[in-house]
């Protein structure tokens, strides 16, 4: 067990949960969006709906995408710094099915237009689960470098993507498969015990079907 497990993280309270994973959520949504949010409409579900306020999670979800880390000294004037660095937002709450109590909705659009919608929990600890992008069911905790590749239901690309990772001596932790229907709109959703290096990363964005790649490592 690892000593966090047991302290709980380095943060800017006052809940692990409530701040820290919150906090985490609006930074790993970000890194998934690549591109610098300027609008996010926020939707909290259960415990951060009701609760949410007083523990600062709006204010930790702010912070997190504009960046900052959970031990950021910044995070309780998150809003003002908001307003300085142009990223407009409005705070929801939502009723989510069979959804974790501490669960977040983010639709965001960043400086070039690219837009995407995460659902995230905080699972306690300051640790999250990334539960859907774009509607579709993905669950990652972000805490090993993780590679999401978005491609066409197509024989082939799931072969290319781990054949690749093999001659880059990279091994697969975790793989998970996703799609909309047959044929339709896949996710592939690696997790890696080594760093995947930059250009394997770009050689995978010009392979014919592929729609899009996003590796986080944070």
């Amino acid at each position: 067990m690892n000593i966090f497990d047991i302290l709980g993280p380095v943060m800017v309270g006052p809940s692990s949960s409530h701040t820290a994973g919150a906090v985490r959520i609006g930074y790993i949504s970000r890194n998934l969006l690549q591109d610098t949010p300027v609008k996010a409409v926020i939707s909290f579900h259960g415990s951060f709906a009701t609760t949410g306020i007083g523990h600062g999670t709006d204010r930790a979800i702010i912070a997190g995408l504009l960046g900052m880390q959970p031990d950021d000294i910044r995070i309780p004037d998150s809003f003002s710094h908001a307003e300085k660095m142009n990223l407009s937002y409005e705070f929801k709450q939502v009723s989510l099915r069979n959804a974790h109590p501490n669960t977040v909705v983010l639709d965001m659009r960043g400086m070039s237009g690219r837009t995407l919608q995460v659902q995230a929990s905080s699972l306690g600890g300051g640790r999250i689960m990334i539960n859907k992008l774009d509607g579709i069911d993905v669950n990652f905790t972000a805490e090993k470098p993780t590679l999401i590749v978005h491609n066409q239901d197509q024989p082939g690309h799931v072969a290319e993507v781990t054949s690749m990772l093999s001659h880059k001596s990279v091994n697969i932790a975790t793989m998970q498969l996703y799609r909309n229907k047959r044929g339709g709109y896949a996710v592939m959703v690696i997790e890696t015990d080594q760093e995947i290096p930059a250009e394997s990363i770009k050689w995978l964005e010009h392979l014919e079907g592929i729609i899009k790649v996003t590796y986080i490592n944070s």
